[in-house]
């Protein structure tokens, strides 16, 4: 709970006489409502801001709502990107399957990883 009063998700309760502190019933609701946006991804920051909007008073439903499409859209740019890269692996992993380590030279590095380059370099040389 200290955690969540550090980082301005919660706001500090009174103190009994005792010096303990005295949470609110409140407290346990918006101690909910930070974990589950966690659950939904969301970073400490936006639900920060979230928490600020309800604090003032307003509805934040158009702003979560734009935060759910944000984190949307990233995730399918994520997904797009493993795909891609799964896509290579399975292409390198059939290249190391038909792979004679034998033939391999030291200027080669590694033929799984990058095929051998052409004679014709085109003038290039294996420095550029």
């Amino acid at each position: 709970i200290r955690f969540y009063e550090q980082a301005g998700l919660l706001p500090e309760p009174p103190r009994t006489s005792g010096g303990y502190r005295d949470y609110p019933p409140q407290a346990a609701h918006r101690l909910a409502f930070i974990r589950e946006a966690q659950s939904a991804g969301l970073t400490l920051a936006e639900i920060r801001s979230v928490l600020a909007v309800r604090d003032s008073g307003g509805a934040p439903c158009v702003h979560v709502a734009g935060l759910i499409e944000q984190h949307l859209a990233d995730i399918e740019r994520r997904m797009a990107e493993l795909r891609t890269t799964r896509t290579a692996l399975r292409t390198l992993a059939r290249r190391a399957a038909a792979t004679d380590p034998s033939t391999c030279t030291e200027e080669d590095i590694c033929r799984i990883i990058r095929t051998p380059m052409p004679s014709d370099n085109k003038g290039l040389s294996p420095r550029a």
